[in-house]
């Protein structure tokens, strides 16, 4: 028999089984469709040489009217400016305490233990002392005076944190009578906590049977952020709101929003900020309503609170001004809003609404736009030039303009695979250089992000991987996108995507696609491959020719759909071969593309897929 030719339909398709998907293909990992072939991803790279505390968990790009070009990072311990290569702790101060701490240490112990009464830490927090005298021994005042990690919170007039030095026999003193404090906003959680009973806090928290009420430093910690201006508006989900004054420099703290001069009833709390398209106003979703002449400082998590128009510091509704606020019927939470062109979408957990500036007296108009619709977590919603794309807990969906549901070929396989307990970390994301939208998640045994799945909505092709990351920010301000990475142990970085083909340096693991099954007329012979005549296309910097860049052919078979696959053959393809020789025999025949993970021929390589052909034959019915 002729050569046979398969240029295998583009997309990954595991709605169907693998024998029924015949001519398509059926999985993949850092793959992409372009002009209706696979393809390697692009690269990665680290931004800078040094990493940041804790996980990165949301990316905001602006631009000073000087020029100077600034990333906002919100990780779960910390928020930083990243300006250049360089971080900077902007992370607000929560409560300073004067002349009020006490320490105390172990003999042999570089454990310290605090009294301030009524602190408020948490575990994980972070407290600056200063203006604290030598303990008398190896616990000296250059030793107290520097920014400490809670290591452990006693009661609610002491906590624990690790110094330096190794305590003695003279260290008996109190660090004296004038210490000072500042301590950081609580840190929250890595993880999502799905309910407020048992297993909700600490191990030994509590009495058994006991139930435990979320705090603000007992959630899954994300960040909104936007700018007012060339200044920035902050808030961890179910905190304070925040401002940070770019002219005061990357020294210099992001401060609550009540405490600016001449703030007037802005809100202490809410669960999303930004400031809306053209009008510029600041919106606050889930605000503590005003109760009197002052907010409430409890989160109302259907209110939606706006400042007047142009000014971040009054929020008291007047006849003279744009502010005030209204509240949502449908629903009982705010899950997440999202700028679009000139209307601001809002999920609560029961309907999607559209905000819209109509002006005085009411300021904003609210139209239902769907009910019985909602979104899977705050970050799961994406602005693209085709629409807004978000995932709901059961689909994919876009609005442009009205509300439609994006086909997915591997719908199943995603929500089948996903950790349902910490869909909340889930966020959107867009990579606009290749038309694609996408979302990571958290498979189904993991608490941490490792995998995502991308929408090319331009082909209308699906394709889906495994990859750790927790934010993305995608090009515009930047040259590239980038994304937040967590190397170790309480230790991230940021990458920047879409550069070369290499992980970081080092060849890009697990690189493959694989097709469905195929076979010889209706399978009811065997077939015989005899050798493969390749159609790939290397990219890159690496060196040609039978030494040089390379990818592995894979040929596997299954007499039936029900038996298992066994890899029958895998043949190298460098640039300059001509045809790959096989011994192949089988009902049904699977074709698998993959880098070699541990060569270093991979290095600076990437790859593009056209119409393979093989030399396949029948060969009996038995």
């Amino acid at each position: 028999m002729p050569l046979q030719k398969f240029v295998f339909k583009p997309g990954i398709n595991k709605e169907l089984t693998a024998y029924s998907n015949e001519g398509g293909w059926f999985d993949s990992n850092l793959v992409r469709f372009r002009k209706g072939l696979p393809e390697k991803i692009g690269g990665w790279a680290k931004r800078s040489g040094t990493n940041f505390i804790s996980r990165g968990r949301a990316l905001h790009a602006w631009q000073s009217l000087a020029g100077t070009q600034f990333i906002g990072l919100g990780a779960t311990q910390k928020y930083y400016i990243l300006e250049g290569i360089n971080y900077y702790d902007v992370t607000p101060i929560r409560k300073t305490s004067t002349n009020s701490i006490t320490f105390s240490a172990t003999d042999g112990s570089a454990v310290i233990t605090a009294t301030d009464s009524g602190h408020g830490a948490v575990l994980g927090d972070f407290v600056t002392i200063s203006d604290a005298v030598s303990l008398g021994g190896n616990i000296t005042a250059s030793v107290l005076n520097q920014e400490h990690q809670i290591t452990s919170v006693p009661s609610s007039n002491t906590y624990t944190f690790t110094v330096s030095a190794t305590a003695n026999s003279s260290d008996t003193g109190n660090g004296g009578s004038g210490v000072d404090g500042a301590y950081q906003i609580n840190v929250g959680l890595d993880v999502f906590v799905p309910s407020t009973g048992w297993g909700s806090g600490n191990w030994g928290e509590g009495t058994f049977g006991s139930v435990s009420a979320l705090s603000f430093a007992t959630q899954l910690r994300l960040w909104s952020h936007d700018n007012f201006g060339e200044d920035l508006i902050i808030n961890p989900r179910g905190g304070g709101v925040y401002y940070w004054d770019t002219s005061s420099g990357t020294s210099t703290r992001a401060v609550a929003l009540p405490d600016l001069s001449g703030a007037n009833l802005a809100p202490t709390v809410a669960l999303q900020v930004l400031v809306s398209d053209i009008d510029r106003h600041v919106i606050c979703f889930g605000a503590d309503p005003i109760e009197g002449e002052a907010r409430s400082g409890i989160s109302d998590p259907l209110l939606i609170a706006f400042s007047d128009q142009e000014d971040v510091t009054q929020w008291e509704p007047l006849p003279t001004n744009t502010a005030g606020s209204l509240r949502l019927s449908s629903g009982s939470l705010i899950i997440g809003a999202i700028r679009a062109r000139q209307e601001t979408l809002v999920w609560t957990d029961t309907a999607l609404y559209s905000l819209s500036f109509i002006g005085q007296p009411f300021t904003f108009g609210v139209n239902l736009i769907n009910e019985g619709i909602s979104m899977i977590s705050p970050n799961a919603a994406v602005n693209t030039t085709k629409g807004i794309f978000w995932m709901d807990k059961k689909g994919f969906y876009v609005y442009t303009g009205q509300v439609a549901t994006v086909p997915c070929s591997v719908l199943d396989y995603v929500f089948s695979d996903m950790n349902e307990s910490q869909t909340f970390q889930v966020f959107g994301f867009s990579n606009k250089a290749f038309d694609e939208v996408g979302w990571f998640y958290c498979s189904k045994s993991q608490t941490n992000i490792d995998r995502y799945v991308v929408y090319n909505y331009e082909e209308n092709v699906w394709s889906i991987g495994q990859l750790s990351r927790n934010a993305w920010l995608d090009e515009g301000i930047l040259d590239n996108p980038i994304a937040t990475h967590e190397v170790s142990s309480n230790s991230s970085c940021i990458f920047n995507h879409e550069i070369g083909h290499d992980d970081d340096g080092s060849a890009m693991q697990n690189v493959f696609i694989e097709s469905s099954d195929f076979d010889i007329g209706e399978g009811d012979f065997f077939q015989h491959v005899n050798r493969i005549i390749p159609d790939i296309k290397f990219i890159g910097d690496g060196s040609l020719g039978s030494s040089g860049q390379k990818v592995d052919f894979v040929l596997k078979k299954r007499n039936f759909p029900g038996e298992d696959l066994t890899t029958v053959t895998t043949a190298s393809c460098f640039s300059n071969t001509t045809k790959l020789n096989t011994r192949l025999r089988g009902r049904q025949a699977v074709i698998r593309v993959q880098s070699n993970d541990d060569d270093t021929n991979d290095i600076g390589m990437s790859f593009r897929l056209g119409a393979t052909r093989l030399d396949l034959k029948p060969d009996g019915q038995r």
